[in-house]
């Protein structure tokens, strides 16, 4: 059974976790079940850049991102190599470890 570790973040999850999950779960999907309240602001529908990650190991276990996700991440903020809107994002077979950026783009929850 994989793993996801999740690395501290300084208020969605201070300590980090490692959380065993099933294959063909979304990390996103996964966080919530585990009281990681990470940002989906479209409820998980590839429709927004808030759920945006980093994949820092096992990213090449992963199927590719489709079109739909490639250009919602170009409009992430801080996108890398290792970037994935982690509601689509699908555990496959191997561990991850996931980085929660310390910003995202919430058009929403922005004060003016």
């Amino acid at each position: 059974m994989p793993k996801i570790v999740f690395l501290p973040h300084e208020t969605i999850c201070p300590e980090g976790a490692v959380i065993e999950v099933e294959s063909g779960e979304s990390i996103c999907e996964v966080a919530l079940r585990n009281d990681i309240d990470i940002e989906h602001a479209c409820e998980m529908s590839c429709a927004c850049t808030t759920c945006h990650v980093y994949i820092r190991e096992g990213f090449a276990s992963l199927e590719e991102a489709d079109e739909l996700e490639e250009d919602y991440l170009d409009k992430a903020w801080g996108v890398d190599p290792d970037s994935r809107l982690s509601c689509q994002a699908v555990v496959a077979d191997e561990d991850l470890v996931v980085e929660i950026p310390k910003y995202t783009i919430n058009m929403v929850s922005e004060k003016h």
